[in-house]
């Protein structure tokens, strides 16, 4: 069969549907993750952040492979790790094998990202058929985000949570074969080598660093384990910098850097998903865990953020023509910050309609940010480089949620641990308060319950649940104030002189031109 275009646009955006989708169906599952198979809030927090560190680290060396083995040759071997790992994610019997399986759908999904707008761009050398081509994969992205909780309840509801992973089999096989048949390869014309010490010590530094945040709530800040995977991570960027100014063909070439836009767009990602997108993990586990509803309805109840990014991503679009980059981004995280707060000062007593209305400021504020910091840092580097500006733009997302969630998690913790020493004070469990915190904060809740006497377990309940609304509270506002930081730093350094107008086959950029 011959290739055709609109089979390329299919596949991509079936690919992309998929490994976007795995960023917040997941999180739906995670209560029934955590009495299935024991697991701790840290084993939690490290299922979603695994994915996240595993994209992060293999994505810009993805997109290397792709140019000099062929596009679809790296996306095919893609989708074959993602649906593998997908598989063996459904069948995981134990938290360690389900976080090994989702660093392993992170590789595949790396693979998947960073190939897509080649293979797209490929397929549709016309200006104007190529914008159609990118309007419906923008368009189909943007879908994965919002329908995500939803399709999370429905299928934990429906089949159990395996089948949040197993559903990718039927498709990714399907996928692969339109591939094979309806696709057509390409490939960079002077394709470089690949930067292996770069993918090591970058891919070590963001690993190590996962590990230290993640793990302190169980080791201890000032722990072995904890102190030497800082200090690894520290050392192994350290070595990353250095690699990248060695070498011939680097990872991440310092000429990205060039002009200061590059920074700034970085930074506007990175405040971004490191807040909105970090938090969705802790505000459904709030949902399920101290307000009771079912996975289906927790997804329901947080339509309201998804659907106002995906509205307002259409619309920023849009404006981003007109108004320069830096204020859209900049009030988007503005919008971002006073949604969380908004979301905060919550009280054991209140429904989810207390919600409400940060979810729809939070999701206004992300759709004003996506596509506008993207294509500033499109615009502010030369068209051989637009790639690999896309790419770290797609890196700083996916490292801002695992960062997010493990810095987050410590924070909440901690707040925690304290709020539950309070309220239990004065009660028959103070004696137990630090070991009934730590099971709080280690979301061991149900094992504790259970070893409690019948008269005491109201009081440990209550305690928990108030414990974990303080907690809630206290990371709504740290992030709200990383939010506002990031809307503060984005006005200096995206600067509208910095960016070009036209993309590296001379169309039209959507950037305003304007100060």
């Amino acid at each position: 069969m011959a290739p055709n275009r609109w089979w390329t646009l299919t596949v991509v955006s079936v690919g992309s549907f998929m490994l976007l989708l795995d960023v917040t169906i997941v999180n739906i599952a995670l209560p029934d993750i955590e009495g299935a198979l024991d697991a701790t809030l840290t084993d939690l927090q490290w299922v979603v952040a695994a994915y996240a560190v595993a994209l992060s680290a293999v994505l810009l060396t993805a997109g290397s492979l792709a140019d000099r083995f062929g596009r679809r040759a790296v996306f095919s071997w893609g989708m074959a790790v993602f649906t593998l790992a997908s598989l063996l994610c459904g069948v995981a019997q134990d938290p360690l094998t389900l976080i090994v399986a989702r660093v392993l759908q992170g590789v595949g999904g790396a693979a998947l990202l960073a190939t897509s707008l080649a293979l797209l761009a490929a397929a549709y050398p016309d200006h104007r058929d190529r914008h159609v081509a990118l309007a419906v994969w923008g368009a189909v992205s943007g879908a994965a985000l919002a329908v995500g909780p939803l399709a999370g309840g429905v299928l934990v509801e429906a089949a159990g949570w395996r089948w949040i992973f197993l559903v990718n089999l039927p498709v990714g096989i399907l996928a692969l074969i339109a591939t094979a048949l309806r696709v057509a390869e390409s490939r960079a014309q002077s394709a470089g080598r690949i930067d292996w010490p770069g993918f090591l010590t970058f891919g070590t530094a963001l690993g190590a660093l996962s590990f230290a945040l993640l793990r302190a709530n169980e080791e201890g800040w000032d722990s072995a384990p904890v102190v030497s995977g800082f200090v690894l991570s520290a050392v192994s960027m350290t070595a990353f910098v250095l690699v990248e100014r060695t070498r011939r063909d680097p990872m991440l070439p310092g000429a990205v850097f060039r002009k200061i836009t590059t920074t700034g767009a970085a930074v506007g990602v990175l405040a971004m998903s490191s807040t909105a997108f970090a938090l969705l993990l802790y505000l459904t586990l709030y949902l399920q865990t101290v307000l009771g509803h079912e996975p289906l309805a927790a997804g329901l109840r947080l339509l309201p953020l998804t659907l106002s990014i995906f509205v307002a991503s259409a619309i920023a679009a849009r404006v981003g023509t007109v108004l320069p980059a830096r204020w859209l981004v900049s009030a988007g995280l503005a919008c971002v910050g006073l949604g969380l707060l908004l979301m905060g000062g919550l009280d054991a007593s209140d429904d989810w309609t207390a919600l409400l209305a940060g979810q729809l400021v939070t999701g206004l504020g992300v759709g004003l940010v996506n596509p506008n910091v993207v294509a500033a840092a499109m615009g502010a580097v030369e068209p051989a480089r637009v790639g690999v500006a896309s790419g770290l733009s797609n890196t700083c997302r996916s490292l801002g949620i695992a960062v997010g969630i493990a810095a987050l998690g410590a924070v909440f913790a901690d707040r925690v641990r304290d709020a539950v020493h309070d309220a239990v004070a004065g009660t028959p469990l103070q004696e137990r308060a630090g070991e009934l915190g730590h099971a709080v904060s280690s979301g061991q809740i149900g094992p504790a319950l259970a070893q409690l006497p019948p008269e005491q377990r109201g009081i440990f309940t209550d305690a928990a649940h108030s414990a974990f609304v303080h907690g809630l509270n206290s990371i709504l506002t740290v992030a709200a104030v990383v939010a506002f930081a990031g809307a503060l730093a984005v006005i200096p350094l995206i600067r509208s002189r910095d960016l070009s107008t036209t993309g590296p086959d001379g169309e039209p950029l959507p950037i305003a031109a304007g100060h």
